[in-house]
């Protein structure tokens, strides 16, 4: 079916919109074009505007708010206001649960391996949903800047993304109307931007060090007649901007008391990223601020700085040297570094590289904010059939395979193949008549499936009896260009064959994204009620709960008229449970509420008492 698109401000019909790059990430985000006049990636934004902050403010009613004004509420509302969502995506609670203290936004602590999820003010939203907020505020600023619409999208993503991280970004941008026409590397676009690869006679190692707002990455690239060939990469997704900004909130964190330290975490985090900014721009910070009406003076120097973050610093350059070894490389057979993301502009990332590299050899020309927006931008652009002297060829971050007797991962697809690729492997049965079996699909490093992430799961059924290790057993898997996984299996003895499109636990079909939409306009009203009833009952459950052990281990502190009403109104709650009606059951609990709070205060004075039993205190 052809598409056609309105331009809005014209009137007039255009077969399709604009295609763009956008880079989604972690602290800013950023859309480029190709200028159509020029033949040059151009970044789309007004002036002192150009990048917006990966952050979005949920208001008191429910409304989405992206970029700077959502970056302001930080602070007043800190938990309604999500950053980092890129931290989040294709994540569980597992996944993420060691850095859960670090956001100021509660992350829902839930057993299974689903998609993890953020609820703010009784309503829950997951990082897909977050994402596509900050891709459709992108696409609006692209249209109102163009004046013409824009359906299709090229989105970077780091290079060691997984293939959950991968589809979950591929159905953000399905969320925020974009047709999402390739997943790039990040290292990759950043190596378009500087036109590596234009000249086809020219051949080039390139290391692309990717040091963003909260992902690292590096990758080793080899171009040749235009050709981009990825020879490895490696990557960390918990290592970037926010990591070092966090270092340092835990460096003043040691100058106050433990009692302050959950507050000083919220209140610290944005003085934290001016701190870095200060010292690195050759400045010495100091600033004072009051913590539950305690004064303290916070400074940071730059020599403080680069000795607390070393060690961040030192994971960036032993993801280094893997992806080298991998690359079967070594520094001086390196021809080009290129320093992409924000966090480059710590003077020390650049001397750590030119001491490895030679001072002659690290690029920093273009903008480290951008040059990833703009790699994507000039991608858009060969993708729409703008252009055909590049062709990309990018590769599996991590391995592929099925799982064996034992627990043990088969690799079919090793990490760092070309993509795309198609693998096929032949295997049998294990028991005498068996008549189907189960392929379940992994991606990692580790010997025992157990060890790696499970992305789904093939049930062939129908295989013929017979006798053990007769029947073949045909394994196919193909991985696209965006590094997304269609696994099939095949008897060939029979013919009979199964196969699906690895769409992981984490991310979401097609028909989840269609019926995301249509719920969150349809039922936002009955949500929010239901969710208000369910919190109501729980609240209450709580109350009845903590009310019932006060009386058991406290009722020689109570008359017996105190204890006689006190079970009366927690009948009275307990009853109301089953009404439909939320305001009854929040009556219920504020009516126990307010008539056990002198019982609470009655119990602080007994123990302030035994405390001070037979101690004396002076006048002051």
């Amino acid at each position: 079916m052809a598409k056609i698109s309105i331009n809005i401000k014209s009137g007039t019909l255009e077969k399709e919109g604009l295609v763009v790059g956008i880079d989604l990430g972690t602290t800013n985000s950023i859309v480029a074009l190709v200028n159509p006049e020029t033949g040059m990636p151009e970044v789309l934004g007004r002036s002192g505007e150009l990048l917006v902050p990966s952050v979005v403010h949920i208001t008191h009613d429910g409304m989405p708010v992206v970029g700077s004004i959502a970056r302001q509420a930080l602070v007043s509302h800190p938990q309604s206001t999500i950053f980092s969502v890129k931290r989040l995506l294709g994540r569980s609670y597992k996944d993420i649960e060691a850095h859960a203290p670090y956001y100021t936004y509660r992350i829902l602590d839930e057993e299974d391996d689903k998609l993890v999820r953020v609820e703010v003010n009784g309503k829950y939203y997951t990082p897909i949903e977050l994402s596509a907020e900050i891709l459709a505020e992108l696409k609006r600023r692209a249209e109102s800047i163009t004046g013409k619409s824009v359906n299709r999208a090229v989105i970077t993503v780091p290079a060691y993304f997984n293939d959950s991280q991968r589809q979950a970004t591929r159905d953000a941008g399905k969320m925020a109307g974009l047709e999402v026409l390739r997943i790039v590397n990040e290292p990759t676009a950043a190596s378009l931007a500087y036109g590596l690869g234009m000249n086809t006679s020219e051949t080039k190692t390139v290391v692309v060090y990717d040091l963003g707002g909260g992902t690292f990455d590096v990758s080793v690239l080899r171009i040749e007649e235009g050709v981009f060939e990825v020879l490895s990469t490696q990557g960390d997704t918990y290592l970037g901007g926010d990591d070092f900004d966090r270092v340092i909130v835990h460096f003043w964190l040691q100058f106050m008391p433990e009692a302050l330290h959950a507050e000083a975490h919220k209140s610290l985090r944005l003085l934290a990223e001016e701190a870095k900014k200060q010292v690195c721009s050759g400045r010495e910070f100091e600033e004072s601020v009051t913590l539950s009406d305690e004064n303290f003076r916070l400074t940071l120097n730059f020599d403080t700085f680069e000795s607390i973050t070393r060690s961040l610093m030192d994971r960036t350059l032993d993801c280094l040297h893997m992806a080298l070894r991998d690359a079967k490389l070594s520094t001086g057979e390196v021809d080009d570094v290129i320093l992409v993301g924000g966090s480059t502009r710590m003077p020390f990332v650049k001397q750590r590289l030119a001491d490895l590299f030679g001072h002659d050899k690290v690029n920093d020309s273009l903008n480290p904010d951008e040059v990833v927006a703009l790699g994507a931008a000039v991608e858009a652009d060969v993708l729409a059939g703008n252009r055909n002297d590049i062709l990309l060829l990018d590769v599996t971050p991590l391995s592929l395979g099925i799982e064996t007797l034992g627990g043990l991962m088969d690799v079919l697809i090793p990490r760092n193949t070309k993509i795309p690729c198609k693998y096929v492997k032949s295997y049998t049965t294990s028991v005498d008549g068996q008549v189907k079996m189960s392929i379940a699909v992994y991606q990692g490093e580790r010997e025992l499936v157990a060890e790696n992430r499970k992305l789904g799961e093939l049930l062939l059924t129908g295989i013929p009896a017979m006798p053990a290790g007769l029947p073949k057993i045909e394994v196919t898997f193909l991985l696209n260009a965006d590094g997304i996984l269609t696994v099939e299996a095949k008897e060939l003895r029979s013919g009979v064959q199964q196969n699906i499109e690895i769409k992981p636990q984490y991310g979401l079909s097609d028909a989840d994204v269609e019926r995301m939409l249509l719920d969150s306009l349809s039922h936002a009203k009955e949500d929010v009620a239901l969710r208000m009833l369910v919190e109501a009952r729980t609240e209450a459950e709580q109350m009845i709960y903590t009310v019932g052990r006060f009386l058991e281990k406290n009722a020689a502190l109570l008359s017996e008229d105190e204890i006689i009403t006190t079970k009366q109104r927690c009948e009275s709650l307990e009853n109301a449970l089953s009404n439909p009606d939320k305001d009854t059951i929040l009556q219920g609990i504020d009516a126990l509420n307010e008539y056990t709070r002198p019982f609470a205060e009655r119990l602080m004075n007994k123990a302030v008492s035994s405390a001070l039993s037979g101690t004396h205190i002076d006048n002051v």
